[in-house]
């Protein structure tokens, strides 16, 4: 007979079958267990753990069997397994998961997280860890493993993931190596960045949409996701890529292969257990949006903002979707630049004419040089810098280098120190600032008040979504009045994972300065006075 293929289909063919059917269903399930020790539900589950992808995504809806799935590749596929959420505390849902499917605990030291067993004929290893401080992920530098799991990886740090990711290899000829990542749609502004990692599957703009299970290549190209068309190598020529070249004229390293990448998406329909347990009832009762979230993994539902996020993310939302491409411009006003050199963090221009900003130029902070980064720094701002616009500059660490440049250059340049204090309020009138950066964090938010007339347009940038949704304040007692104090750049970092470095550039070129000769106009104007004579 013809078997069902998901199941639900399992469900209603076992509730309309007779004694003798039922008995051979049954005994076809013994027979599987029998062999194997776990596997895959038929469906999407089935779907992710066979998905030839090296990165598979699988998440959605809450029951769908992600974390079951992690457990289950570990104990029957995979030789070596580092599994990863935010805190190692989180990693005790999954070991019991295992304890039930091994029926056992032999083999697990709960006190180094590692549990050694021997299941479907072969050693395996199986590692669990966090990485909820910011320097977590260095302990796992070098150590490899052909599965890095990251469980609810919306809760995790992008960099960090990044960065582990990095050794997922296996030197056995019959054993592949792949990441996989669970998650339900992300509920607070950190967790955005999945949304532009699996942009094809998520983003319901994305130019070139792919299906659920579809195989996508991408590649990493000055600290940015490039998506390609198919998985042949290349080398870099001028920033574009070059298919027909000698591999013999360069080095392995210039030689760059593109990954595989996919996302299947998950729903508690798909668990057979959780339908039968009623858990779809419970995720039906939850309020909006983490019942569409949850029930539905409806990934464009809204994010909750935190209750003391800066700027509102439906404020931003709303000003990239104002954004489109232009030709004519008009004149540039401003410029916002932050600093980076030969490290992770990214130099970022922001170029703005009026309430339009452009799109940001991002170039990797290990392309500058650090022995040269005040002349190589100035010499991108000035590439870019057009109509005489003033430029911005954060003067921390790096920044005061490219300044000093700048103005030794005569080029219009307005030193940012965010440390200094603040005299200014906020437009209301209620508020005053603890330092310059809490300042013009602020009045970017003043800038996006939908009570604006001035209609701002932001390009439309996760990294800069992510950063602007990022800033958070709290109220300082001053002496005459409360003073609102956003965190610092450091403590963004910690909640991030990178620097927040488009977010600081636009908050920057948000600043309105005069440009030079308009000064000079207005001090001309103002010296000459048409009766002095009489």
């Amino acid at each position: 007979m013809n078997f069902p293929t998901t199941p639900q289909g399992w469900e209603a063919l076992y509730a309309a079958a007779d004694d003798e059917l039922r008995a051979e269903i049954d005994h076809l399930f013994e027979a599987d267990l029998a062999e194997h020790i776990w596997r895959a539900q038929v469906g999407r589950q089935s779907e992710a753990a066979d998905a030839t992808a090296f990165v598979t995504g699988y998440g959605g809806s809450a029951g769908g069997g992600k974390s079951d799935l992690i457990c289950g590749l570990a104990l029957t596929e995979h030789r070596r397994t580092a599994i990863f959420r935010r805190e190692k505390a989180q990693t005790e849902g999954l070991v019991q998961r295992m304890t039930e499917i091994l029926g056992t605990t032999d083999g697990l030291n709960s006190q180094k997280g590692i549990w050694k067993t021997h299941t479907d004929g072969a050693e395996r290893l199986i590692e669990f860890a966090g990485l909820d401080n910011p320097t977590d992920h260095q302990k796992w530098q070098g150590r490899a493993h052909d599965l890095k799991a990251y469980d609810e990886v919306t809760e995790q740090r992008e960099g960090q993931v990044r960065f582990t990711m990095g050794w997922t290899r296996t030197n056995l000829s019959d054993q592949r190596a792949r990441v996989l990542m669970t998650f339900n749609p992300p509920t607070t502004a950190e967790g955005r960045w999945v949304l532009e990692f699996f942009g094809p599957w998520l983003d319901k703009k994305h130019p070139e949409p792919a299906q659920p299970g579809e195989v996508r290549w991408v590649t990493t190209i000055k600290g940015r996701d490039v998506w390609m068309p198919d998985n042949r190598k290349f080398v870099l020529f001028r920033g574009e890529p070059v298919y027909d070249f000698d591999p013999s004229e360069f080095s392995p390293e210039k030689v760059i292969t593109p990954k595989s990448r996919t996302f299947i998406p998950s729903r508690v329909t798909d668990n057979y257990f959780y339908v039968r347990s009623g858990y779809i009832e419970t995720l039906q009762s939850l309020p909006e949006p983490l019942r569409s979230q949850m029930l539905e993994g409806d990934f464009s539902a809204g994010v909750e903002d935190d209750e003391w996020q800066v700027i509102p993310t439906a404020w931003v939302d709303a000003a990239m979707e104002r954004w489109e491409p232009r030709d004519a411009k008009g004149e540039m006003d401003s410029m916002g630049v932050d600093v980076a050199t030969g490290g992770s963090d990214n130099f970022v221009i922001a170029p703005r004419y009026s309430a339009w900003f452009d799109e940001l130029i991002t170039i990797p902070g290990h392309d500058i040089p650090q022995l040269t980064a005040g002349r190589v720094g100035a010499s991108k701002v000035i590439e870019h810098r057009r109509d005489r616009a003033p430029v911005h500059i954060d003067l921390i660490g790096w920044g005061l280098t490219v300044y000093n440049v700048l103005v030794e250059d005569q080029i219009q340049t307005v030193g940012i120190n965010a440390a200094r204090g603040s005299k200014e309020q906020t437009v209301d009138g209620m508020f005053g600032f603890f330092n310059l950066r809490s300042e013009l964090v602020w009045r970017m938010r003043e800038t996006l008040d939908p009570a604006n007339p001035v209609k701002c347009a932001l390009p439309n940038d996760p990294a800069l979504k992510a950063d602007l949704c990022a800033y958070k304040w709290t109220p300082v007692k001053g002496p005459k009045k409360t003073v609102i104090k956003v965190r610092s750049k450091d403590e963004m970092k910690e909640d991030l994972g990178r620097s927040p470095d488009k977010g600081d550039a636009v908050i920057m070129a948000n600043i309105d300065t005069l440009k030079e000769e308009v000064v000079q106009a207005m001090m001309v104007k103002k010296a000459y006075n048409p009766y002095e004579e009489l």
